[in-house]
Order: structure tokens, then C-alpha cells, then sequence
């Protein structure tokens, strides 16, 4: 495990992170060991947590991709950036498309430590950083111009990071709001974590009052009203492994992650 020399002083290594437990869970280096005590208790509830962390990423792969091949985008905006790991958005998309551009959006300070590996980029294409809350519409748009033309159509990016937002209506507001500033022609690429089962329900519940930063679990029911009046991309939502699979694609987490990707008219 990586434990950096000089630490901001905002950084409680003694406390589990949730950026840093998906990345214990996905093979990376950057956790500390309160980050592997709660992965692994988490783990030994919920058996899945690993394979989901993975599938995860692996529906950011081919939503992107998607994205790339088929609708032509060449821009994104990922918000909740998160610790850097295999198959980034700027990894997948400058793989296909050599002139994507990029940026990434956190105020997570452990990330901005390796805030040097989002902002790698091919010759052709770029990528970038916005240091802000991404509830925070007008920062964040205003930090993504710098690098991306807001008037041509981007890709949005929220991989399940909108369970860090409690409350339901402002996750729902912060999507809106973004979707509405984007010109037509967009994309949102979204997903949430649901529970597989009563025990990982429990599991959650006793993660959440551990004191590090609650994630809250919805049903796909809830969740699908994130796309109101957009277009569907088939299969519209769905669970990870129902949404386009390839030869490499997981299967083991059909009822735990839903995603979508939705074009915006």
C-alpha cells in the first residue's frame, strides 16, 4: 500500500475513505490500513463488493467507449473523479480517439496528490482537473471550459458517486442542472449502487455510521428518474452486466449496480 511522505493535514489516515476502499478493492496501492480493515469487513459481509468495484469500472469502459465509437463524442466531464486506477475516462477514450479531451472533477484532497495522473494525456487530446464540489454546477462548467467547447456536445460522467449525496433531492437538482447546461447532442453516463440483498443492506447501514463518509443505497426505481426526459440508449437501465456486454464483461453483480447512458435532445 502507498502511504505518501506529506499528507494535508485534512487527511485522517485513521479513518476508512470510501475512494480509497474501492481502490483496495480494485488491486490499487493507494489505502491505508483502516482502508483495508473496513474493505475487508465490508468484504466478508458482502462477498461481491470486489467483483462490483470491478464491474464498475468495466461499465465505465464500454459506456465510454460506446460513446467514443458509435456517437462520436470526443469530450467528457467526470464528475467525483476519484483515485486514479486502470482504465480512467481520458485511458478509455484517448485509446479510441487520440484527440479526446478530458476533465476531471473532485475537492477530494487525497486525490489532488495524484492529481498528475488525470492530467496525462496523448499528443492530440488533453485532460484537466476542477478542484470543486460537484454540487457546486457553476464551478465546476466553469473549470470544464477552460479545456472542453461547452457549446459542443460532451459526455457527463457520474459513476456512482451520487450516493455520497444524502439527500435525494439535491443529487437529483446537481444532475438536472448539469444535463440542462449541456448542449443537445450530449450524453449522460450514470450509475448507482443498489443492495443485492437484506445482508448488504445491514452491511451498508453499519458502514455508514462507522463515521466515514456514508454512501447511500437506491433502488433502480428510484434512481431512473436521473434521466427524465432523456433518450435512452438501449438497453437504458439496467444492471452492469445487461448493459451491452462484451467478451470481458463480469457477471457477477446482476442485481447490486444499475447504469445507463441517455443522450440529451
Amino acid at each position: 500500500m502507498s502511504e505518501p511522505t506529506k499528507l494535508p493535514p485534512e487527511i485522517d489516515t485513521s479513518v476508512a475513505h470510501s475512494a480509497r476502499i474501492w481502490n483496495y478493492w480494485l488491486g490499487g496501492k493507494d489505502y491505508f490500513p483502516a482502508d483495508k480493515r473496513a474493505g475487508d469487513a465490508y468484504r466478508a459481509k458482502v462477498p461481491l463488493a470486489g467483483p462490483m468495484a470491478k464491474e464498475s469500472r468495466d461499465f465505465l469502459r464500454r459506456a465510454v467507449g460506446f460513446l467514443v465509437r458509435e456517437a462520436g463524442l470526443r469530450q467528457f466531464l467526470d464528475l467525483g473523479a476519484g483515485l486514479p486506477t486502470d482504465n480512467n475516462t481520458h485511458e478509455i477514450a484517448q485509446r479510441i480517439a487520440p484527440d479526446s479531451r478530458v476533465v476531471y472533477v473532485d475537492h477530494d484532497p487525497l486525490v489532488l496528490l495524484h492529481v498528475h495522473a488525470l492530467r496525462t494525456a496523448t499528443p492530440d487530446g488533453a485532460t484537466d482537473y476542477v478542484l470543486a464540489d460537484m454540487r457546486d454546477t457553476e464551478t465546476v462548467l466553469q473549470g470544464a471550459a477552460k479545456t472542453l467547447e461547452i457549446t459542443q456536445p460532451i459526455g457527463l460522467v457520474i459513476n456512482d458517486v451520487l450516493g455520497h449525496i444524502e439527500d435525494w433531492d439535491d443529487a437529483l437538482s446537481l444532475v438536472r442542472r448539469l444535463v440542462e447546461h449541456l448542449p443537445s447532442g450530449s450524453y449522460l453516463v450514470l450509475s448507482h449502487s443498489t443492495a443485492a440483498d437484506e445482508e448488504h443492506w445491514a452491511a451498508q447501514e453499519e458502514y455508514n455510521k462507522s463515521g466515514a463518509i456514508p454512501y447511500i443505497l437506491r433502488e433502480p426505481s428510484v434512481t431512473v428518474a436521473f434521466f427524465e426526459g432523456l433518450e435512452f440508449v438501449d438497453p437504458g437501465l439496467t444492471s452492469f452486466p445487461r448493459w451491452r456486454p462484451d467478451a470481458n464483461t463480469g457477471r457477477l453483480t446482476d442485481r447490486m449496480c444499475w447504469g445507463g447512458v441517455a443522450r440529451i435532445p
